[in-house]
C-alpha cells in the first residue's frame, strides 16, 4: 500500500512495509513514539517539492476544492501509475474519487488511513530527510496566511473601498446640492418671489428658471414639459402681478447658469445612487436586504470596511453611530442610546416610538449575522438576508398587535393568553385618627358660622350668657343735636340693637361650641375673636 501526505513543503509518497499494523487502529501511535520505529512502518518513495509559494497555494486551493492539482497529477503519472496493483492511502474521500475517476487509481480512505496520517504528522521530520523543522514551520505558516487571504476572496468585485468613498460623495453631494438649491431660489426670488411658493420641488423650479429665463417671458412659454397644467396657469397668472424688481440680462444669464450647475450635479447623484445600489448587491447583498443600500453603504463605511464591521458585535452594530451620545451617557450616568445609523432602515422606522428600541436590537443581531455571511460566506446570494427579514417583519407585526404566546402548549397549536388585568385596590390611608386636634379647617368654621346665623333668629337667646354692654351707644345718643326729633334716634337704637344682638349671637354660638367640645382654644382663633370685636366696635361707630 502506498500513502498520498500532503505539506507545505511538498508531496510525500510513502511505501507501507507491514500493513498488519495498520489493522491495530487503538495502538498504531505507540508504533510510531520514536523515528526509529516509524521508520520501520513506513518508507519514503518519493517527495515532489514545491518550487514557491504560488505553486504551493495552488496545489493546496486545488486539494481544499477536491481536485487534482498539476503537480499532484504529474507525481501520480510518474510514480503511483507504474505500481496500479498497489492502493493508494489519502485523507480526503471527495480527491479519492476523483483521482479514481480520471486516473484510474484504487484509493483507500478509513479511519486506520486518518490515524497513519496522524501519526505520520506527528514524526514528519524523522521520515522526510532533508527537511529542518524550522524551514517547515516557516512553509507552513506562509502557505497558511496566503491561503486565508484567498479564502477571504479579495477580488476586484469583493473591493469595499469603492462603497466608502461613493457613499462620502453621495452626502457631499446632498450638502452641495442644498447649499447650490438655497442660493439659487434666493438669487431669483429677488425677481419672481412668487414662483417660490408655487414651485416647491427643487429641480423643477431650476429648470422652469432656466426655461423662462426673465419672468416677462413666461406669458409666452410652454412649461408643459416640466410642471403639471394647474401649477403652471398659476406660474402665468403670478408673473402678470409680481412684487419682483428688475434685473439685468448678466444677472439672468448667471442665476441660469447656477440652474444648469444644479441640474447637472442632481442627474450625477441619481447615476452615483444606481452604481451604489449595484455595488452593495454585489459586495454585501444580505446587508442590503437588511436595512437598505444607503444605512449598509453608512456603516461599512464608519467601520472602514466589510470586514471590521463583520468583527463588531450586534450591541455595537445597534449604536454604531451614536458613539458621542453613548460616551455622553456614561459619563453622566443616564440612559445609553438605544440606536444609531440603524434608525434610518426602513424596520426601525415604520415602527411605533415605544417598540423602536425592540426592533433595533432584534435587527442588529440579524444585522450581525448577514454582515458575516457576507464578509466570510462563498455564497453571493441574498436568501439569508430575505430570510431574516421575513422573521423580523412577523415578529414587528406580532409588537403591533400585541399578540402573547404562553411557553406550555403543544408545538401544534400554542395555547392563546388571556389579557391581564391589574385588579388590585388601592386604599387611601386615613389621616383623622393620627390626631386629637380638630381637623376641621378654617374655611370650614366661617362656613358653619354662616349656617348657625341663618338658621337662628336674632331675638332667640338660646346661648345667651352675658349681656351686651348699652354704655356706649347712650353716650353717643345723648351727644345728638337738641334740635332733632325724638323718632328718628328711638328707630336708629332698634337697628343697632339687632344687629349688636345679631353679632354678638354669632361670637357666643361659636363659644359655646367650642365649650361643648371641651378641646384647648388655639391662639388663632382668640385673635380672630378680638379682630371681630374690633370689626363690631367699628360698625357701630361708623353708623352712629
Amino acid at each position: 500500500m502506498l500513502v498520498l501526505f500532503e505539506t507545505a513543503a511538498g508531496y510525500a509518497i510513502f511505501k507501507v512495509l507491514d500493513e498488519s499494523k495498520l489493522q491495530q487502529v487503538d495502538s498504531l501511535y505507540k508504533e510510531f513514539d520514536t523515528p526509529e520505529k516509524a521508520n520501520k512502518v513506513l518508507k519514503l518513495k518519493h517527495f515532489e517539492k514545491f518550487q514557491d509559494t504560488t505553486e504551493a497555494l495552488a496545489a493546496i486551493t486545488a486539494l481544499v476544492e477536491g481536485k487534482i492539482g498539476k503537480s499532484l497529477k504529474k507525481v501520480l503519472k510518474k510514480i503511483v501509475a507504474k505500481e496500479a496493483h498497489e492502493q493508494l492511502a489519502i485523507s480526503d474521500a471527495k480527491l479519492g474519487g476523483v483521482i479514481k475517476e480520471k486516473l484510474d487509481i484504487s484509493c483507500v480512505h478509513s479511519p486506520a488511513v486518518a490515524e497513519l496520517m496522524r501519526c505520520i504528522r506527528s514524526q514528519m521530520e524523522g521520515l522526510i530527510t532533508g527537511l529542518p523543522g524550522r524551514d517547515i514551520s516557516a512553509m507552513s505558516l506562509g502557505l497558511a496566511h496566503s491561503l486565508s487571504r484567498y479564502k477571504l476572496k479579495f477580488s476586484p468585485d469583493k473591493v469595499d473601498t469603492m462603497i466608502v468613498q461613493a457613499i462620502s460623495l453621495l452626502d457631499d453631494l446632498d450638502k452641495e446640492l442644498n447649499n447650490y438649491i438655497m442660493r439659487c431660489r434666493e438669487w431669483y426670488g429677488w425677481h419672481f418671489p412668487e414662483l417660490g411658493k408655487i414651485v416647491t420641488d427643487n429641480l423643477a423650479y431650476c429648470k422652469t428658471v432656466r426655461f423662462i429665463g426673465d419672468r416677462t417671458n413666461v406669458a409666452g412659454s410652454d412649461l408643459s414639459d416640466t410642471l403639471p397644467e394647474e401649477i403652471e396657469a398659476e406660474v402665468k397668472l403670478a408673473a402678470e402681478i409680481s412684487m419682483g424688481t428688475e434685473v439685468s440680462e448678466q444677472d439672468i444669464a448667471n442665476i441660469s447658469h447656477l440652474c444648469d450647475q444644479v441640474i447637472e450635479i442632481t442627474d450625477y447623484r441619481a447615476q452615483l445612487y444606481d452604481y451604489l445600489k449595484n455595488r452593495m448587491m454585489a459586495i454585501a447583498p444580505n446587508l442590503t436586504v437588511m436595512v437598505g443600500e444607503l444605512v449598509g453603504a453608512r456603516l461599512i463605511s464608519h467601520a472602514g470596511s466589510l470586514l471590521n464591521l463583520a468583527k463588531h458585535p450586534a450591541s455595537t452594530v445597534q449604536i454604531l453611530g451614536a458613539e458621542k451620545a453613548l460616551f455622553r451617557a456614561l459619563k453622566t450616568r443616564k440612559d445609553t442610546p438605544k440606536y444609531g445609523l440603524i434608525y434610518h432602515a426602513s424596520l426601525v422606522g415604520q415602527t411605533a416610538a415605544k417598540n423602536k428600541g425592540k426592533v433595533a436590537r432584534m435587527l442588529a443581531a440579524k444585522t450581525a449575522l448577514a454582515i458575516r455571511y457576507d464578509a466570510l460566506g462563498e455564497d453571493t446570494n441574498a436568501e439569508m438576508g430575505v430570510e431574516n427579514r421575513a422573521k423580523l417583519e412577523g415578529r414587528l407585526r406580532q409588537l403591533e398587535e400585541k399578540g402573547i404566546r404562553r411557553i406550555s402548549g403543544t408545538g401544534k397549536a400554542m395555547a392563546k393568553a388571556d389579557k391581564y388585568t391589574h385588579k388590585s385596590e388601592v386604599k387611601i390611608y386615613d389621616p383623622s385618627g393620627d390626631s386629637t386636634i380638630p381637623s376641621t379647617s378654617k374655611k370650614r368654621k366661617f362656613e358653619e358660622v354662616e349656617e348657625a346665623e341663618a338658621a337662628e333668629e336674632p331675638t332667640t337667646p338660646a346661648f345667651k350668657a352675658k349681656k351686651p354692654k348699652k354704655e356706649p351707644v347712650t353716650e353717643e345718643v345723648e351727644e345728638e343735636t337738641p334740635g332733632t326729633s325724638e323718632e328718628p334716634p328711638k328707630k336708629k337704637k332698634k337697628k343697632k340693637k339687632d344687629k349688636k344682638a345679631e353679632e354678638e349671637a354669632v361670637v357666643e354660638v361659636e363659644e359655646a361650641k367650642e365649650e361643648e367640645m371641651e378641646m384647648p382654644v388655639t391662639e388663632s382663633t382668640e385673635k380672630k375673636k378680638k379682630k371681630k370685636k374690633k370689626k363690631v366696635k367699628e360698625e357701630e361707630a361708623d353708623d352712629e
